[in-house]
């Protein structure tokens, strides 16, 4: 039961992830437009692999869900990105952390 609140784990993780972010696509990098957002989301593509392997390792709830993009979105606002690649990377972020969908039947 209290292991539904524990994200130290969770916290680790997001921080790393943030800080391979900011290696690749400092914070100053031209994000504009599609191309920009196109070129961070290649370069932010092996923490996508990492963040898939993260969810498939831990079954996370939907509390450490929420804990974990609320903490991603305000820790890149804060780093200097700009808010719409914030809003979109948290999106994107968020579904790599939640399994597909099985459809019925299957």
């Amino acid at each position: 039961m209290f292991g539904w609140f524990n994200t130290k784990e969770l916290d680790a993780f997001a921080d790393s992830l943030l800080a391979e972010l900011r290696e690749r696509v400092p914070p100053g990098a031209q994000l504009a437009g599609s191309k920009g957002f196109e070129r961070a989301t290649r370069a932010f593509g092996s923490a996508f692999t990492r963040i898939d392997a993260f969810a498939r390792e831990h079954r996370l709830n939907v509390y450490k869900k929420a804990h974990f993009a609320n903490r991603m979105r305000w820790a890149l606002k804060e780093a200097g990105y700009p808010e719409d690649f914030c809003a979109t990377m948290t999106q994107e972020l968020l579904m790599h952390l939640s399994p597909p969908r099985r459809e019925k039947g299957k």
